[in-house]
């Protein structure tokens, strides 16, 4: 990338660490930041409208156990804020870290310490304080991402990281990790066609995926990555030229699998 970009556009941001990360490094001034989940929502709308600090000490006052989690997060009647709070107990304590519907409490955790093994309250809080130094430089929507795609797709300086949910070629992973799992993935191809900028998409290894790549010509290259139960799996990244991660060793492209017609053997009395 020769021209350095000024917005970056993550239209499914979930924990946003790719936009975060985009502006504490100055790597672009501004990032839209897109996410349809209810109680993901809270927190950006929290974050961008200043409320990060109450987030933190929040944090930081709470006794955590079974019992206060539970009393917390089964209040209904709480504000945009609150909601938030609730929403970083649930990714805390549940397995996972998974907010969709059925998702329980650590029981093991890390080093068996249970529901209390991913509970690092000043670590939290320092990271939400943090977030109130490139707050003003966040726009959050909660729509539709692949709309807002669209909206900016013909704007200059203007790049994207999308992360749908792995949901195409019937993957179930997506369905169990995300309450917004379904999602139009011709539409998204044919959208990012029409980008002026540049994009990085990342998907499961399908094959579905790859002929969708194939169709609105873009390429793709297989990175290794690590899963939840620490397995190395490839992942596919698609984008409009991606010639520059080929200086990577790990990183290759994915073979091309032909489908060869048998031919029919003709029949000898016809051609008599």
């Amino acid at each position: 990338m020769h021209v350095k970009p000024t917005v970056l556009v993550e239209p499914f941001a979930g924990g946003g660490i790719i936009s975060l990360t985009a502006l504490f490094e100055n790597f672009v001034d501004r990032a839209i930041m897109v996410e349809l989940d209810e109680d993901v929502a809270a927190v950006w709308r929290t974050v961008v409208s200043g409320d990060a600090e109450w987030l933190a000490k929040r944090i930081i006052e709470f006794n955590l156990t079974k019992e206060s989690v539970i009393k917390e997060i089964s209040r209904s009647d709480v504000t945009v804020k609150e909601r938030a709070f609730q929403t970083i107990l649930k990714n805390r304590t549940f397995h996972g870290g998974i907010l969709a519907e059925g998702a329980g409490f650590l029981k093991h955790g890390e080093n068996g310490k249970g529901i209390i093994s991913r509970w690092y309250p000043a670590t939290l809080a320092r990271r939400f304080n943090d977030l109130n130094l490139v707050a003003n430089r966040i726009e959050f929507y909660q729509e539709d991402g692949i709309e807002v795609i669209r909206r900016y797709a013909k704007k200059k300086g203007v790049v994207y990281f999308i992360d749908p949910p792995y949901t195409a070629g019937g993957k179930k992973a997506g369905k169990r990790l995300y309450r917004h799992c379904e999602l139009d993935h011709d539409r998204l191809f044919a959208v990012c066609e029409s980008i002026k900028g540049d994009f990085l998409m990342t998907y499961d290894n399908v094959e579905e995926v790859k002929a969708m790549a194939r169709l609105h010509g873009f390429q793709m290259r297989l990175i290794p990555m690590n899963n939840t139960h620490h397995a190395t799996m490839e992942e596919l990244v698609i984008g409009k030229d991606l010639t520059w991660m080929d200086q990577y060793p790990a990183v290759h492209e994915p073979k091309t699998e032909y489908k060869i017609k048998k031919k029919v053997p003709q029949n000898s009395s016809a051609r008599a």
